[in-house]
């Protein structure tokens, strides 16, 4: 793999333990050790993905998430002391795609590495795919399919990935969409946590993960803002579907 990652650790024994092993699979590494220098890093190398401490001199990694993000929608895996179920949820919020709690096997970082990577790609191929296809269409607008799904307030369309609630936009991760989207399209029927992770994300599931809650509840928020009406339902002991208004 020819992959660049920008290592942002100020501990000099964990940052060069993770270069080298990741240089071992073959991957590209450039290190920083402050928030200063890791946000430079970013702004005038390509970097593919983003191992971030949050405990950092200059910049903290909370703060660096938000630029980096800001700037590109590159994957950042935290790698963290903080074992907090607030601060996870926080960072999952603000944009990191994995978070893995110190101390920590390198062997695991490595395979969640890899999957970030392949995910990135995977999301990217089918945007290419996506344009494509619009590009080489020579239907005029009104004869193409629209294939808006409704239900009540809200409305959301697969192709543009777009969601109204009430004429309202939401601004939603790729993973909320895809919740909300086998949600719309099964109105009667409930979703255990595994089934809502193979579809939104097209991985593995952990048992033991709490993603899928995380990304649940920042989805309801986001649709309350423009609504008095609870959308999705907790079924207690199987998982979440959409509530009969």
């Amino acid at each position: 793999m020819n992959a660049k990652i920008l290592i942002v650790e100020d501990d000099d024994l964990i940052n060069n333990m993770i270069k080298e092993a990741l240089e071992q699979d073959g991957f590209s590494c450039m290190q920083a050790f402050s928030g200063t220098e890791g946000l430079l890093l970013f702004k005038t190398e390509k970097i593919d993905l983003v191992i971030l401490d949050l405990m950092l001199p200059g910049k903290t990694g909370e703060e660096l998430i938000k630029e980096l993000k800001a700037l590109r929608n590159t994957p950042v895996i935290i790698v963290s002391a903080k074992d907090g179920i607030d601060s996870k949820v926080e960072l999952l919020r603000s944009g990191a795609d994995d978070y893995l709690t110190k101390p920590f096997d390198i062997r695991e970082l490595e395979a969640r590495v890899e999957v970030c990577l392949r995910k990135h790609k995977e999301n990217g191929s089918e945007a290419d795919k996506d344009s494509e296809n619009n590009a080489v269409s020579d239907k005029p607008e009104a004869e193409r399919a629209v294939r808006v799904i409704e239900f009540k307030e809200i409305q959301l369309n697969p192709d543009n990935y777009s969601v109204t609630v009430n004429g309202n936009s939401l601004e939603l991760t790729k993973h909320e969409f895809r919740i909300l989207e086998l949600l719309l399209k099964n109105p009667d029927r409930a979703f255990s946590k595994q089934q809502i992770y193979d579809f939104a994300w097209e991985d593995t599931y952990l048992g033991e993960d709490n993603t899928v809650n995380v990304h649940v509840s920042n989805l309801r928020k986001k649709i309350k803002k423009y609504t008095n009406r609870e959308y999705i339902e907790t079924v207690w002991g199987i998982g979440f579907k959409l509530k009969k208004i």
